[in-house]
């Protein structure tokens, strides 16, 4: 993939240097690069062209991964773009196999001949189809099954020359690749659009005169709190402000443009404010598989208080940002630590910047993490582009948006 190559690298310095900021621009771009390696990959004359062209995938897939662990979303669009090979791949030889025509029931001459002919059942049809990542040719699909004489004659027929059957595994490899780069333009539509749909039902979820909490800044709910203004819903906003980059102060500077009472308060005062309040609404940064939520910074507190005061703990977060691992596995970075100038001046601290003992040892020590995890008994609901669900039923949600066998990116070994 030589034209791709440049692309690669580029997007792999910006995930090392942390210049896509915000998971939907992350997954927006990722998905788009994507769709740029399936283009340009060159189907060979393997005789699986899907495995050959997730192969592909997952080997870009692993660098991207690599350059910034943290952001779940590069991996959740890495391995939803190998469900959609796979899913086309299945499509494409179902079609194939309706295409055969071959029946258990044949005119009643032929079954004369051939009583003891073996006969194909549909449970064994449906299960080849279904294992992942099989060839898509006729001949992998019935691997260790008998070939009958009407399986002979129809490829016989069906094969009249090698001129045909070269021409149409052209077709069909040509139809995989146009498929799949069709289905990540969709991925990408979804992306772009998951606001709207999460936006919709912020009018059955906030009722007039309700007060509203949340922390930071969260794209997501900031375009929930709007729809649910456009709607005429009279509410007021708690902000906690979201030390230490303070981003709580521009959703606030947001909704008061909106004409939203807002009245922005410091972390610290969640505790003492929330038995004021009827139900808290945030953004996430990730979903994991079990209903837990990577989220920024302090959000674990606000949930303990939620918790503590009966206060309905809501999660909005698009589709793109629900991630099938578990936060025990590996694969998963759970935070990462910024700068300790956020938290302090060193310009203020240059006379106590010697802070070793006799030992070698440091007294004082900056830790800034970015992200909290908040476990799933303390979410009431998640709020997706795909409606509302419990934390207990996602498992079964991500379920449909990745394949068992994709959860670890890594090509598959050749020898």
């Amino acid at each position: 993939m030589p034209d791709v190559q440049p692309l690669v690298r580029d997007f792999v310095l910006k995930l090392k240097r942390r210049k896509v900021e915000g998971s939907h621009a992350v997954a927006r771009q990722t998905a788009e690069l994507l769709r740029s390696v399936v283009s340009q990959h060159r189907m060979g004359s393997s005789a699986n062209q899907a495995a050959a062209l997730a192969d592909a995938v997952r080997a870009v897939g692993e660098q991207l991964i690599a350059a910034n662990p943290i952001e779940l979303a590069v991996g959740n669009i890495v391995r939803r773009v190998l469900h959609i090979i796979k899913e086309e791949d299945i499509s494409a030889t179902a079609v194939g196999i309706e295409g055969l025509s071959v029946t258990v029931d044949s005119d009643d001459e032929y079954d004369s001949e051939h009583d003891d002919r073996p006969s194909l059942s549909a449970a064994v049809l449906a299960a080849h189809a279904r294992n992942a990542l099989r060839a898509p040719s006729l001949q992998t699909l019935l691997e260790d099954i008998p070939v009958s004489p009407a399986i002979s004659r129809t490829a016989s027929s069906a094969g009249d020359s090698d001129g045909k059957s070269k021409s149409g595994d052209k077709s069909s490899t040509r139809k995989l690749k146009h498929d799949v780069i069709a289905a990540i333009g969709d991925l990408i539509d979804e992306i772009d659009s998951c606001y709207e749909p999460i936006s919709e039902q912020a009018v059955e979820l906030i009722h007039q005169n309700e007060v509203i909490l949340t922390l930071g800044r969260s794209r997501t709910v900031k375009e929930f709190l709007y729809a649910a203004k456009e709607k005429k819903r009279s509410f007021r906003v708690f902000v906690a402000e979201g030390a230490p980059r303070y981003q709580g102060h521009i959703l606030a500077k947001e909704l008061v443009e909106k004409g939203v009472q807002t009245t922005v308060i410091t972390d610290s005062a969640v505790f003492a404010m929330i038995s004021r309040v009827n139900m808290v609404i945030v953004g996430a940064h990730a979903v994991m598989a079990n209903g837990g939520v990577i989220a920024p910074v302090g959000m674990n507190m606000v949930a303990l208080a939620a918790q503590r005061h009966a206060v309905p703990f809501v999660v909005v977060a698009g589709s793109h940002k629900l991630c099938p691992l578990y936060p025990h596995n590996p694969e998963v970075s759970l935070n990462e630590l910024k700068s300790p100038s956020d938290l302090l001046d060193f310009g203020e601290f240059s006379d106590c910047m010697n802070f070793s003992t006799q030992d070698g040892s440091l007294l004082l020590n900056v830790v800034n993490p970015t992200f909290d995890y908040v476990p799933p008994k303390l979410v009431s609901l998640f709020i997706t582009d795909t409606g509302g669900h419990s934390p207990s039923y996602m498992y079964r949600l991500i379920a449909e948006y990745y394949s068992a066998d994709d959860l670890v990116v890594r090509r598959k070994s050749t020898s």
